[in-house]
This record gives structure tokens, sequence and C-alpha cells, in this order.
């Protein structure tokens, strides 16, 4: 066990610097809510859900993208959105304003894993499908620990790789790819979680498939 969770941490092959994440969503943009919209429907419904229901007010959604889950945030939640891709924040905020969504506090271009906000700045943190994009996972949840209140609220939605089976042979055969399609798909829950987190954490599988899964912490600064 000790072998294998070792063999995690050494991260997923070709890993991405934040320049090629921006090129892979700028080649995207246009075309992001068409496919991958509906393969993460489901989970993304989940995942709003979840911070719909989360005690506190200030949520921070990170990878906000073209502003998908923007419309689904409870009225009484003020939520503020970043990315990395200022083309898919284009979108988002023509989104947020042609729904006149009076929720959306502020939709920023910032680095996940160096954010400028100020610590336990909020109620509730979500990563939605970036865990396996941003170049240093680990300085991502270490991030959103710093950022999200002593008792308050982190969840991570994203596809992490199976352990064996068809999609396994799927995942590893796209792993080279990963620069182009602007995620890794041979990502597993060992590269951003340690073995503490995932003892508390409560995991979903999302459909479709179990392709996503749902990962909910409450943050406890220190562990």
């Amino acid at each position: 066990m000790a072998d294998a969770f070792g063999a995690a941490l050494k991260g997923p092959r070709a890993p991405m610097d934040t320049d090629a994440v921006r090129a892979a969503y700028k080649r995207q943009a246009d075309t992001y809510d068409s496919w991958f919209g509906l393969i993460s429907r489901h989970s993304r419904r989940a995942v709003v859900d979840a911070v719909n229901k989360a005690p506190g007010e200030q949520v921070l959604e990170v990878g906000v993208g073209t502003g998908l889950a923007l419309p689904l945030y409870s009225p009484a939640k003020r939520v503020t959105g970043i990315d990395l891709s200022s083309e898919m924040l284009l979108k988002a905020r023509a989104r947020a304003a042609a729904l006149g969504l009076r929720n959306i506090e502020d939709l920023a271009e910032m680095d996940a894993t160096a954010t400028t906000f100020p610590d336990g700045h909020f109620d509730i943190a979500v990563a939605m499908f970036v865990a396996s994009v941003v170049p240093k996972p680990r300085a991502l949840l270490a991030e959103l620990k710093r950022i999200v209140k002593p008792g308050g609220t982190i969840l991570l939605v994203n596809h992490f790789a199976q352990d064996r089976g068809p999609i396994w042979w799927i995942e590893h055969a796209l792993a080279p790819a990963s620069s182009l399609i602007g995620w890794h798909p041979d990502f597993k829950l060992g590269h951003i979680f340690d073995p503490t987190d995932l003892a508390a954490a409560k995991i979903t599988n999302m459909p479709p498939l179990g392709l996503f899964r749902l990962v909910e912490l409450t943050n406890r600064p220190g562990q």
C-alpha cells in the first residue's frame, strides 16, 4: 500500500505549465459547452447542490470556465469565480450579464494555486474539473485550505483515474496527449490528497460510469 501511494505522489505523466493550460482552453472555448458541458452536467449539478446546502454565503468557484454552473447557485450565495483562461471568462461574464445573476460578485483571471485572497476569506470553495489541470495539484489544495475559513467546506469534482478495467486503458492511452486536451486522464486521488484528507473525505461516484468523483472535505487547518 505504501509503495502504491508513493507511486501516486510522483504525479501524472507530462505535467503541464500554466501556458499549456491557457492554450488548451483557448482552443476549446467555443466548443466547451457543447461537449464537456453535456458530459459533466450531472456532476456540476451535484456539486452546486452541495454548495447550496453548505453553511455560509461566500463561495469561490475555481475553474469557473464559461460559467455553466453560475445559474445553479442559490441567490443567497455570493459567488466569486476564477479561471486561467481569459477566453472562458469572457463567456462567463456574458452569461452572468445575460441572465442577470446579481449574486455573482466577481469573475477574475487568476492562478488557483496562488490567489490574492486573504486567509479564511470564503465559507466554501469548489473546484470543478481543475485538479487534473493545474501543474501542482497539492498547491491547489493547500491554497483552498488557506482561503477557506476553519470549519468551512471544500468540494472538488474531477475525473480520477481508475486502477483497472477498460476505462484504465483509455486513460493511459490518452495520457501523452494531456497538453493537447488540457487535463491529465491518468490523474489519481493520491496526486492531490494525502491519506489524512482521504480518511476524512466523503467521496461520491458520479455518472456517467463513475467518470467523475465528488470529494467533500471540512477544512481543518494544519491537517
